[in-house]
Parts: structure tokens; C-alpha cells; sequence
């Protein structure tokens, strides 16, 4: 049988987290720009589904995260590597790239190795923080590993891969902080509440969030809450979550979903489980503290693996302990409040922490991540 040729107008993109779909969309988009006759097929969210040209599947909504939740999903997953290794077989794409999602990325990429397809790996995996043979398996691979974060540039060279730091794709699209006047008497503050962006992650946090909220309600009564959920959560599988919490009353506490941070830049404080949203707290200079809770099993798994002090993005790019963070039975309503009051109730502290975040800016490259990534992948494929 003759051998197909690929073709390089044609590629496929492969995402399974929500910030993934963000930022997997934003190189799409970036790459159509450069070339707009690419074809561009997808498995990802609804983000990357509203710019690709063909949609497979919505991973994003699966939700797997952890050590232990992914083996829930094993049938699917098996179903989705047999529809990735018919699209290889039969369209031959020019490239695939992969964005974060270890798991099931992995997988991917060994399909198109073993298939001749050049890959890339954009925003690669937390080798950093667990498990850094990844590097050397992702290493030979990818054509290229293209990093956002600077220190990844050197973890990537040990492991003899082809890497290029490219920036960080939040830094277009973060509002830059402005300076906040004196908080007046009688101040009714804002609270922000991001309980994560999976379903057992919103289901583990936001009980607690919300009852932390009431704790600073109780001192500040005209407080109010703004709960910042994602498009694969709507309403009516937020709500029972907070039904569940006693002193619950929708007036005083609001369900934003909104792409251009313009709400939660006017925060004061906001409850913020770890991930990406820590980074985007900063990048804003919105105080936070940082909770996380996961399963027991996952967590007895992650004590072992996990070699770095900090879980929140924040302190771990600076090194130190700026903002706090709560794990497992630590992550409490009274602990929380009592870390938000603590700000709330000292303005030189706010201002120190606020400070402290001026810096991530400048650690983090230059605006025109996905631009730059785009413009390697093109450049390889010619």
C-alpha cells in the first residue's frame, strides 16, 4: 500500500485540563494567525473546541486529576488512544502537539513517535515537582519542549531535549495591578472565592470556602462573595455544593464566570485552591491564601513523590512563603478566615504581600507566548 505523505496544513492538538483548553486555545489561535489555511483538530474544552477547525472530544470535562481518579476513566481513556491512533493512521497530520496533561499526553506522543509524526510539547508537565524522569521521556519523544516557566529551560537541557523558554502565556492576557486607594471605614469588602476547576476539586473546596466566607461575614457584615467558576460548571452543579453549606443565601454571594478578569481584579481577598489561579491572583496583586484537599489515598502517594516545599505557583517562583497555604485537614473555614482577617484587618500587610507580587512579572519573560510557540512549530514543520 502506498505510503500516505502527512501534511503539514494539518495538525492535531491534544489538551485535558481547563487551563490547558486556555492556553492550548490562545496557541491555535496564534497559529491560524500565521498560517490560515492550517487545519487544526482537537481534544481538549470548549475554549479550544470554539477555535479549531474539527473537535474530537471534550476531555476537560472528565475532569481526572490526582494519582488515583484517572484509573476511574480507564475505559474512556482507552476509547479516546484507539480514535487518536485512527486520526495518525488515517490523516497523517504535519505535527502533534501536546499541552501539559502527562497521563494521557504521554500516550499520545508515544502513538506519533511510533508513527513517524513530529511532535511538541507546549507548557510541559510539574517535572519539577514530582517524578523528573518525565524530562527524558518527553525528551526523546518531541522535536521540541517549549517551557513557560525559566527554570524549566535548564531541567529539559540536563535531560537532553530540545527546549526554548517562550514566556509565559498569562502575561497577555493578566491585567496588570493598579494602585488601590486607602480602604475607607465601613468598607464592604469583596471576597473572591476559587474553589478549583474540577469537579472534585469544587466539591472539596467550596463548602469551605463558603463557610470561611461567613466567618468574615460575621465581622464584616456587608462582606460579599463572588464565587469564580468555570464554563464546564454551570450553576445547577454549583449550587447543591453550596445548599449544603447552613448559613447559605444567594444575596450574598455571586457566581462570576468572565474571560477577562475585569471582576476579580477589584477584589479584596479571595480563597484560592492551588493551580494556576494562585499565578493569576499575583499577576493581578490580589491577596489570597492557598488551600488544597485532595483524597487520602492521592495525598499518602503525593507525600512520597511530590520534592518541593510550596504548592501554590506563587511561593514557589519566590522561593519563600508569601502567601499561605493549607493542605488536607489544615484547609478549615477557621483557619482560612482567621488568614483573611488577619489581611483584611492590616493594610500594611496587604500592601507588603502586594508587593512581594510585583516581581513575578519580570520572572516570567514577555507578552506573546503562544506567538513565539506558534512561530517554532511553523518553523519546524517548513
Amino acid at each position: 500500500m502506498a505510503r500516505i505523505v502527512p501534511t503539514t496544513k494539518n495538525i492535531l492538538v491534544v489538551a485535558g485540563d481547563p487551563s490547558g483548553d486556555t492556553h492550548a486555545a490562545g496557541l491555535i489561535k496564534a497559529l491560524k494567525e500565521k498560517d490560515p489555511e492550517l487545519s487544526v483538530t482537537s481534544i481538549g474544552g470548549v475554549r479550544m473546541q470554539e477555535v479549531s477547525t474539527h473537535f474530537i472530544y471534550n476531555l476537560v470535562s472528565v475532569g481526572a486529576v490526582g494519582f488515583a481518579e484517572p484509573f476511574k476513566n480507564f475505559f474512556l481513556w482507552l476509547k479516546l488512544i484507539r480514535l487518536v491512533r485512527r486520526y495518525l493512521e488515517e490523516k497523517r497530520p504535519g505535527c502533534v502537539i501536546a499541552v501539559d496533561f502527562y497521563g494521557f499526553n504521554h500516550q499520545v506522543l508515544g502513538l506519533a513517535a511510533h508513527r513517524s509524526i513530529p511532535a511538541f510539547y507546549y507548557i510541559s508537565p510539574q517535572v519539577w515537582a514530582s517524578r523528573p524522569g518525565r524530562a527524558a521521556k518527553i525528551a526523546r519523544l518531541v522535536k521540541e519542549v517549549l517551557v513557560i516557566f525559566p527554570f524549566e529551560e535548564e531541567i529539559y537541557k540536563k535531560a537532553k531535549a530540545n527546549v526554548s523558554f517562550v514566556g509565559h502565556p498569562l502575561l497577555d492576557s493578566v491585567p496588570a495591578p493598579v494602585v488601590k486607594p486607602d480602604i475607607p471605614e465601613g468598607h464592604a469588602f469583596k471576597i473572591g472565592i476559587l474553589p478549583g476547576s474540577r469537579k472534585s476539586e469544587i466539591a472539596r473546596h467550596l463548602p469551605i470556602f463558603v463557610r470561611a466566607f461567613y466567618k468574615i461575614k460575621s465581622v464584616y457584615p456587608d462582606a460579599k462573595a463572588y464565587i469564580f467558576a468555570v464554563p464546564e460548571f454551570p450553576d445547577e452543579k454549583l449550587i447543591p455544593a453550596l445548599e449544603n453549606v447552613d448559613k447559605y443565601w444567594s444575596k450574598d454571594i455571586e457566581i462570576v464566570r468572565e474571560q477577562d478578569y475585569r471582576i476579580r481584579s477589584t477584589m479584596d481577598f479571595a480563597f484560592t485552591c492551588s493551580g494556576t489561579a494562585t499565578l493569576e491572583n499575583a499577576l493581578m496583586g490580589l491577596p489570597m491564601a492557598v488551600a488544597y484537599k485532595m483524597a487520602r489515598a492521592s495525598f499518602a502517594i503525593a507525600k512520597r513523590i511530590v520534592k518541593i516545599q510550596y504548592i501554590s505557583l506563587v511561593n514557589i517562583l519566590l522561593k519563600k512563603s508569601v502567601v499561605k497555604e493549607l493542605m488536607q485537614e489544615k484547609a478549615n473555614p477557621g483557619a482560612l478566615a482567621q488568614e483573611a482577617l488577619s489581611l483584611l484587618n492590616t493594610p500594611p500587610k496587604m500592601a507588603a504581600m502586594r508587593k512581594e507580587f510585583l516581581g513575578l512579572r519580570s520572572m516570567l519573560g514577555n507578552p506573546g507566548a503562544a506567538k513565539r510557540a506558534a512561530e517554532k512549530i511553523l518553523n519546524h514543520l517548513k
